[in-house]
């Protein structure tokens, strides 16, 4: 089981994006953050692999990890860093990812509860994003918030977990206290006036606690 590149993982979101994604991801390696988890599924196939290429490019220069968000064979393509797969994906799924990836590739899985996030671990999964932990307009109608108390649970089933949510500087010790081995974030950080010092503070964040 491979550990994540960095604590803090950005997702992207061309939607909440104050700018273009390239600006975007430009300045969120410029606060620090290493990790950028392509999200962006609606975009066209050809118009998705361009932006892919164009975002890996960015991400290698800054020493970062690409991930990109359900497509396997797009990250192979690529040459990615790893692949992102939907809630509910089973062992099958991962395996899949597993033979067209490199060794080296992360697969992580979205969960929303410890039934998600067993899964996840049975299949082999390198990590799993847990949301929501906070209250989050970026993640309605996933449930209740789980809170510190349903984190440290889920930290516990033997798989790493990124929490994802509601996630501030304010949050993020409470996140790593439970054994989150990272936090990540989405429209705190496409909507930020300052994504550059977004990242920089969820990272010294991280880095205090």
């Amino acid at each position: 089981m491979r550990r994540p590149p960095s604590p803090l993982l950005a997702i992207t979101d061309h939607h909440a994006c104050r700018y273009g994604l390239g600006v975007m991801v430009d300045a969120l390696l410029d606060g620090g953050c290493r990790w950028i988890w392509f999200r962006d599924t609606d975009l066209a196939p050809g118009e998705r692999r361009r932006l892919g290429e164009d975002l890996l490019a960015r991400v290698r220069t800054r020493g970062g990890h690409l991930t990109i968000g359900r497509d396997a064979a797009l990250a192979a393509a690529l040459g990615a860093d790893g692949v992102h797969l939907p809630g509910g994906t089973g062992p099958a799924e991962i395996e899949a990812a597993r033979r067209i990836l490199p060794e080296d590739a992360l697969v992580g899985v979205s969960a929303h509860g410890l039934t998600d996030l067993s899964r996840a671990r049975a299949g082999g999964a390198d990590y799993a994003t847990l949301s929501p932990i906070f209250e989050s307009l970026s993640k309605p109608g996933y449930g209740p918030a789980l809170g510190g108390s349903g984190l440290l649970e889920a930290c516990g089933l033997g798989i790493p977990v990124v929490a994802l949510g509601g996630i501030t500087p304010a949050t993020v010790p409470l996140c790593r206290r439970a054994g989150a081995v990272a936090v990540a974030a989405m429209g705190g950080l496409m909507r930020a006036p300052d994504p550059a010092g977004a990242a920089r503070d969820l990272v010294a964040a991280w880095e205090r606690t």
